[in-house]
């Protein structure tokens, strides 16, 4: 018989590759119990239902027209996907032992990590805040134990040794006034001052000019020396229509002129010793010296030549305050007024105003001050208006106040004796203006004799308590007014 062949063995089964750090098997040929050859398969776990999100449509009521969705096929790709990948928990503990250990690379050694950085950077930040608290506190310390005990500056102690001029000139702070104080040694520090000075406001109200204080002085006593009224010296307060002689008024009162005014203005008395320049030699200055070393304008130099020489520099002396330095000599006094005088008069216009009137600049001067004695300052421009029509009719002025210049005499009235009386200011005798200004006369005053009031007025007198003037065309309205004046008791 032929010999039959072994049965046919089915192929070997290759033995599972053992993962590389996995341990030994505890059964023989790497096999679990149970897990026999044609045994059947290991039992699939069920896999956990998904977790479903929470739907914002969820509670929503059904739509009875929902709207169409067109399948794109998506959907099966997507449970392929799913079945063919198990979820996280489907993987098998041994996974984690397969995974890399996880490395770290060297860097540079000397960097640190990022969150160290930022502690530091933290911890530097209040460093820096905890020192500038302590550096305000510091300071506000500083300053009050400065106030409070007086130190942080020099100051002297006593009231001040001798007598010294301080000038504050316009535009001067605090500060400034601190600072000359210091320089002539009137205070020990700028700071004394100052500091005194913030707990009295009077400083504040300080005007230029001249002030007697002492040197050697604290900052609160000269402060305190400053704001006396007392102090301030070397002031000259000219008002309109002084003349440069004292003039005496019909009660027997005299009002100071000029002279007399710059004079009291010369004078203080530091450290025993007067500095009063006498009025007799302010007017021997004024006649004598050349006038325009004097400060007089080129435009007023030859009217002003032309007069007697005591009356040369009448009316150039323009209204206003005056500041001057106790100490100066006439001659300084004189050209600082005239020189300030000069600046004042061409901001009222002149010289340049008078080109359109037909008059020089210096008439125009005089019939300003003719304006200035004769008339209030309402009826300045129609006063102007009469000299002018008065001028152009070759007509005398027959003013009062020119006759009473002469005499020193304030009143507007005088009597027939008094206009018989000859000379260069009697308008009752001459015609045309008198040789030189009566008066200061003020700048609204220039403004009237450059630009006066139109009308036909030939006449004026005073017919109102108030100083207020009735004007006429002719004599006869004129002597009306007058009378009408008269039985009124006006004058």
């Amino acid at each position: 018989m032929p010999r039959q062949a072994p049965p046919e063995q089915p192929p070997a089964r290759p033995q599972p590759r053992r993962p590389r750090h996995a341990p030994a098997d505890p059964e023989p040929h790497g096999r679990r119990p149970g897990d026999l050859r044609g045994g059947p398969p290991p039992e699939r776990r069920p896999r956990p239902p998904a977790r479903r999100r929470r739907s914002p449509n969820d509670g929503v009521p059904p739509d009875e027209n929902p709207t169409e969705i067109l399948d794109l096929g998506f959907d099966d790709e997507a449970d392929e996907y799913e079945d063919d990948h198990e979820s996280y928990e489907d993987y098998d503990e041994d996974y984690d032992e397969d995974r890399a250990e996880p490395q770290y690379f060297d860097g540079d050694d000397d960097e640190e990590p990022p969150r160290t950085r930022r502690r530091h950077g933290k911890r530097l930040f209040g460093w820096l805040a905890a020192l500038l608290v302590l550096a305000l506190l510091a300071g506000g310390a500083y300053y009050g134990a400065r106030e409070l005990l007086g130190f942080g500056y020099e100051d002297y102690p006593g009231p001040g040794e001798r007598d010294v001029l301080l000038h504050v000139e316009d535009g001067d702070s605090t500060g400034a006034i601190a600072a000359k104080l210091q320089e002539l040694d009137v205070v020990a520090s700028s700071e004394a001052f100052v500091a005194a000075s913030e707990d009295d406001q009077r400083v504040l109200s300080v005007q230029p000019g001249y002030y007697v204080l002492k040197t050697r002085m604290s900052g609160a006593g000269a402060v305190g020396k400053l704001v006396e009224p007392t102090s301030r010296v070397g002031q000259m307060q000219l008002r309109a229509g002084t003349q440069l002689d004292d003039v005496t008024q019909p009660d027997g009162s005299v009002t100071p002129g000029v002279f007399a005014q710059l004079s009291a203005a010369s004078c203080a008395d530091l450290n025993g010793k007067s500095t009063c320049v006498p009025v007799e030699e302010l007017r021997r200055v004024a006649e004598t010296a050349d006038l325009a070393e004097l400060g007089v304008p080129e435009w007023a130099i030859e009217g002003a030549e032309r007069a007697e020489p005591r009356r040369r520099i009448e009316g150039l002396v323009a209204p206003g305050v005056y500041d001057v330095q106790p100490g100066w000599d006439a001659k300084r006094l004189l050209t600082e007024v005239l020189t300030t005088s000069a600046t004042r008069m061409q901001a009222a216009g002149l010289p340049d105003a008078a080109g359109s009137t037909g008059y020089t600049p210096y008439e125009i001067l005089i019939i300003a001050s003719l304006v200035e004695r004769e008339a209030v300052q309402q009826d300045f421009d129609k006063v102007a208006r009469v000299i002018y029509n008065r001028l152009e009719a070759g007509q005398r002025l027959q003013f009062d106040s020119t006759v009473n210049y002469v005499l020193d005499r304030p009143e507007v009235r005088t009597n027939d004796h008094d206009r018989l009386r000859a000379g260069p200011y009697n308008t009752y005798q001459n015609t045309g203006l008198p040789p030189t200004p009566i008066s200061a006369p003020s700048a609204e005053a220039i403004t009237a004799a450059e630009e006066p009031a139109d009308g036909a007025w030939m006449y004026f007198v005073k017919c109102e308590t108030n100083g207020l003037s009735c004007f006429a065309d002719d004599y006869s309205e004129h002597q009306q007014n007058v009378a009408d004046a008269r039985r009124r008791g006006v004058f």
